[in-house]
């Protein structure tokens, strides 16, 4: 065979494979398509989608900015910049731009450092007050309200109006005027007869705490003995952290066989000896709603239970079951009211009603009505006065028992 034919053969093979070749990298391409765009179909299917391609877009990115950082490096470090000024290149300096005059910079010391413009609107502290103020309530108002306005503890606007308000923080009304004093403490009236001493240990403060504050006009040189001190009978004096007492006449522990000890509580006290069923000490929500409308349990305002907020005329359960040791009208600010004992040193209390339901030494079961809900006695609105009363632990805090 001539060398040429034999030439155009081998060529022809050689054509062949490389086609061959050809078609299997194309096959193999097409299968890898494919396969991307299984795995691309799949990743729709699962919601994936958005998320790798953002995944893919912050690796280019990230991989962009890696090539650019390494040629600016390579360019630097062959000493490209410095050559180009060797070459004839001019290089322009950034233009510098002046910053705007800053208000009232021309008149600032720069080595002063930044100095604070004055305000028209500075807001300067309060002075100290050291004089008692009148108040007028409005409407809507509480003693914690009135508290908060002036920056005092509730109980410091209880005692400082003590020969107004007595004990209870119920009292207060629309337009009554209160004493509020500079600071937390006690409003105190000057009986003739009265020691500095026995009326500074009867507030828990040092005779000097009451002599030394500013308000009170007295002087340590004049005072004269503190045994009788130079005070006139019906001075008010502030007593500058003192702690007032309070007398629990409303409330007071009611047993089955002796009810008749609350009979200065009011008409409503019970005058028999009674016996009856006991509770199962799991005590129920003693009405309709479960939600303040006013004071929540407050000992150190003399709020000993919580003030459970309702309608006129909403029913009011007994909270766990027992006798009926008191059921009627409460002489100091309760209104109509009723005391259940559960025995086991157990009582509840139900002060505001508009009704009563039961009477004195009756059995009541849990969740039966005994009354509807009122707004008797000192009481802004209708809602019921709910208390709890153990032998042990005294009055206790509801929220802790009740279901």
């Amino acid at each position: 065979m001539p060398f040429s034919e034999k030439r155009i053969e081998t060529d022809n093979s050689m054509s062949a494979d490389k086609l061959k070749e050809k078609n299997l990298d194309e096959e193999t391409q097409e299968t890898q398509a494919s396969r991307l765009e299984q795995y691309w179909d799949k990743l729709l299917r699962l919601g994936l989608g958005e998320s790798a391609m953002r995944v893919a877009t912050a690796i280019t990115s990230l991989a962009l900015f890696i090539v650019i950082i390494w040629v600016m490096g390579r360019f630097y470090s062959n000493g490209h910049a410095s050559s180009a000024s060797e070459a004839g290149v001019l290089l322009t300096p950034t233009a510098t731009i002046a910053a705007p005059p800053f208000p009232g910079s021309e008149t600032v010391d720069s080595a002063l450092g930044i100095l604070q413009l004055a305000s028209l609107h500075t807001i300067l502290p309060s002075l100290e007050r050291y004089e008692v103020v009148t108040y007028t309530v409005e409407k809507g108002e509480t003693l914690f309200s009135i508290a908060e306005k002036f920056g005092l503890q509730p109980e410091s606007i209880l005692w400082g109006n003590r020969y107004t308000l007595g004990d209870d923080p119920h009292a207060i009304y629309p337009g009554q005027e209160l004493n509020i004093l500079p600071l937390d403490g006690v409003f105190h009236k000057w009986s003739a007869g009265e020691g500095m001493n026995g009326v500074a240990s009867f507030y828990k403060v040092a005779p000097e705490d009451i002599i030394n504050f500013p308000g009170n006009g007295l002087d340590p040189a004049t005072i004269g003995d503190y045994m009788n001190p130079n005070i006139e009978a019906g001075t008010l004096l502030v007593i500058p952290g003192g702690k007032g007492v309070f007398t629990d006449w409303r409330t007071p522990r009611i047993p089955r066989d002796d009810p008749a000890v609350a009979k200065h509580v009011g008409a409503g006290a019970c005058t028999g000896s009674y016996e009856g069923i006991t509770g199962t000490l799991n005590f129920l929500w003693p009405t309709t709603e479960r939600y303040l409308s006013g004071y929540d349990y407050s000992p150190s305002t003399n709020h000993f239970g919580i003030d459970i907020a309702g309608k006129l005329g909403n029913p009011i359960f007994a909270a766990d079951s027992g006798v009926v040791v008191y059921a009627g009208w409460n002489d100091w600010g309760y209104g109509e009211m009723i005391v259940v004992d559960h025995g086991f040193g157990w009582q509840t209390l139900y002060a505001h009603l508009s009704q009563i339901h039961v009477g004195c030494g009756q059995e009541v079961y849990q969740g039966d009505t005994i009354g509807l809900m009122g707004s008797t006695g000192n009481s802004s609105g209708p809602h019921l006065h709910f208390e709890m009363r153990n032998d042990e632990y005294g009055r206790v805090n509801p929220w802790d028992f009740l279901q």
